[in-house]
Formats: C-alpha cells, sequence, structure tokens
C-alpha cells in the first residue's frame, strides 16, 4: 500500500465526499420530469459497462467469464445497483435531498447488523449505540411533529432506508464471496456488463425507457453526470481504501452526508425543521461510533 501524506488524504476524502453527495441533487433533478427508474438504471450501467471495459482493453485486462465469476456479477448488480437504486429513484421525486441523504448514512449501520446476524462481526456495545443513535434520527424524522409526517411522506422515508438495506448486503456479500484474484475494477465491470443483460428486458417489458434521441435539456445531461460520477467516486473510493486503508476511507459517509444536506439547500432551496438537524446530529455520533477502531 503507498501511503498519502495526511494532508492529500484528507483533501481527497473531502473532494470525494462531496461529489458524493451531489449525486443525491442530480438524481432528483433527473427524476423530476417522471423517467422510469429502470430506464435511469438501464442508461447508468450502459454507460458503466462501456467506459470500464474500453478501461479494460487499453489495460489488456481481461474479464473471468466462469459461472462463479458471472453468478457473482449478477449478485452484486441487482444488490448493489438495480434494487436499491430502484428504491431511490422511486423515492427521489418526493423527498428532499437532504432527507435521502440522511438515509443514505444509515448503509454503516445496516452493514453492522447484517455481519452481526451472520457472525461476520463480533458484538461491540459501542457500535450497538451507534445504531441506536442511527434508530433515533430516523424516528426523529418520522415522527408525529416531523415535516415528514405532517406532509404524509413517512411511507417515501421508510422506502428511501431499502437501499441502504441492499447496500449492506452487498458489502457483506462481497467480503463474503468476493472469487480469488477479483479486484474491485472488474467487480464494477463484470457487474455494469451482467447487470445491463438483467435490466434490458425488464426495461422494455415494463415500458420504462428513456428515450435520448431528442435535444437534451439539464435532465438529461443531470441523467450523465450521475451516472459517470457513480464510475468515478466507486473508483475513487477504491483507490482510496488502497492508499489509507479502509477505516480511514469508510469516513468519507460523514462528507456524502453532510455534502448532500447542503447541497439540496444550495441548489434546491431546501430547508429543514429543527427536528431534522437534531437527526442529522444523532446520525453523524452514530456513524461515529459504527465506524470500526483503527487497528493497533
Amino acid at each position: 500500500m503507498h501511503k498519502l501524506p495526511s494532508f492529500y488524504a484528507l483533501s481527497f476524502l473531502l473532494l470525494l465526499g462531496s461529489v458524493w453527495g451531489s449525486t443525491i441533487v442530480m438524481m432528483k433533478h433527473a427524476v423530476s420530469t417522471g423517467y422510469q427508474p429502470l430506464g435511469l438504471i438501464f442508461w447508468q450501467l450502459a454507460l458503466g459497462a462501456v467506459v470500464l471495459t474500453a478501461l479494460g482493453k487499453a489495460k489488456n485486462k481481461p474479464l473471468p467469464l466462469g459461472w462463479v465469476n458471472v453468478r457473482y456479477y449478477a449478485i452484486v448488480a441487482l444488490v448493489g445497483t438495480i434494487l436499491p437504486n430502484t428504491f431511490s429513484y422511486t423515492v427521489a421525486s418526493h423527498l428532499p435531498a437532504g432527507l435521502l441523504a440522511i438515509g443514505l448514512a444509515t448503509v454503516p449501520m445496516f452493514s453492522l447488523l447484517i455481519a452481526l446476524a451472520i457472525g461476520n462481526e463480533k458484538f461491540v456495545w459501542r457500535r450497538m449505540l451507534g445504531i441506536g443513535l442511527g434508530g433515533v434520527a430516523i424516528a426523529l424524522i418520522l415522527g408525529p411533529e416531523a415535516d415528514v409526517s405532517s406532509r404524509g411522506l413517512g411511507l417515501f422515508m421508510l422506502l428511501a432506508l431499502v437501499a441502504p438495506l441492499f447496500y449492506g448486503i452487498e458489502g457483506n456479500y462481497l467480503s463474503l464471496k468476493t472469487p480469488p484474484n477479483m479486484d474491485p475494477f472488474t467487480s464494477l465491470r463484470g457487474a455494469s456488463i451482467v447487470g445491463l443483460c438483467i435490466c434490458t428486458p425488464i426495461t422494455l417489458m415494463t415500458n420504462s425507457w428513456v428515450d435520448l434521441n431528442h435535444s437534451w435539456t439539464s435532465v438529461e445531461w443531470a441523467m450523465l453526470a450521475n451516472a459517470s460520477l457513480h464510475i468515478v467516486t466507486y473508483t475513487g473510493y477504491i483507490w482510496l481504501v488502497g492508499r489509507t486503508g479502509a477505516v480511514f476511507a469508510s469516513q468519507v459517509a460523514y462528507v456524502v452526508t453532510l455534502s448532500g444536506v447542503l447541497f439540496g439547500m444550495l441548489i434546491l432551496g431546501e430547508s429543514h425543521s429543527a427536528l431534522v438537524w437534531l437527526a442529522l446530529g444523532f446520525m453523524i455520533a452514530g456513524l461515529v461510533l459504527v465506524q470500526p477502531r483503527s487497528p493497533s
């Protein structure tokens, strides 16, 4: 592992988290005209498949296509992109970007709960307290005095938590079932290609196709930017893990959450009640406790 100097590591972490958080705003804009989730996911997978295949060819790196590999790509595509993004895109047109960002902050908490359930992590009271604080944050957002409940959006907030649940499943699956000699770049490339094969017929059968053969508006450009930045952020995150370790890189979750809230306010003109800000504080505190300690 080639270590980064602390200043550059922190700078890259802040940049990566900010870019990642901005995709929440782009996602909201992309669904603003009623485009169907599966149609948006199709183009995200298509762009990923084309770009990553071109990079793989340039690096002369073949894609493993044995049965074990294809099954792995399919599961990663389903639980890492198709299923969670379907829920995310569905609720994005109903919820503020700030609440979507707070909801995404539950990924490490779901990951830990699943890991405990399957025996992949040991029980630690500090981390369980973090999960509890995350639960308090969600309860504040869904409570009878909250804006979400008063506006009848409680169901959408609950549905927004389905995507983090799938990401938690994906993380545990990757840690346990990744085939030998499978690097993250190859995983994403294979998942994009196999995911595209899965998504295409479903998109056509459900009449969810998004036609881009017309004059582009800011919505279509937001779709392209969102798909491109997902590739950049995923690659950047894996690069950061390799240079700083998983514990430091995992702190990007704080920046994603905070930047998602701030971008929603700056770009979309969102405002939040005192309860939402209190919930954000509980969620950040929960993230601090859930993150693993640095190895001694």
